[in-house]
This record gives structure tokens, C-alpha cells and sequence, in this order.
């Protein structure tokens, strides 16, 4: 096993992931907002769908989005 140090690597993922979070954030803009807004009125199901990773991601939202009132569907 190759001693590393633990709490080193962990600083470093977490900055990673910050770093990118920082993007997102600075990249939201009106767009979103419409998004969010088409959502909240969708008086249906919401659809996702993707494949791959992105799918699992899909899914992972769809049942979030169910668990929080908002009915929603994957679809493969």
C-alpha cells in the first residue's frame, strides 16, 4: 500500500470540487431562472433522461425531484 497522506489528498479533492462549484455558480444567469420557473408550473410529469453516467445522474434527480413533490420520470 502506498503511504499517502490522507488529509492532503482529501484538502486537495475538496478544492476540486470547490474550484468547480465556483464555475457553476458564476455561470448561472437568466436562463435558470426560466428553467426553475417552467418546472415549478409543470403541472405533469417531469422527463429525464441520459445515458451513461449521465443517466445515473438523471435518475438520481428524478428521484429527488419525486421525493420533494415534484413527480418526476427517468427515461432510458
Amino acid at each position: 500500500m502506498v503511504d499517502i497522506d490522507i488529509l492532503e489528498e482529501a484538502r486537495k479533492v475538496f478544492a476540486i470540487e470547490i474550484e468547480s462549484l465556483l464555475k457553476v455558480k458564476d455561470e448561472l444567469d437568466e436562463n435558470f431562472t426560466v428553467l426553475v420557473k417552467e418546472i415549478l408550473a409543470c403541472q405533469g410529469r417531469v422527463i429525464l433522461t441520459g445515458m451513461g453516467k449521465s443517466g445515473h445522474i438523471a435518475k438520481k434527480i428524478a428521484a429527488t425531484m419525486s421525493s420533494l413533490g415534484t413527480p418526476a420520470y427517468f427515461l432510458h
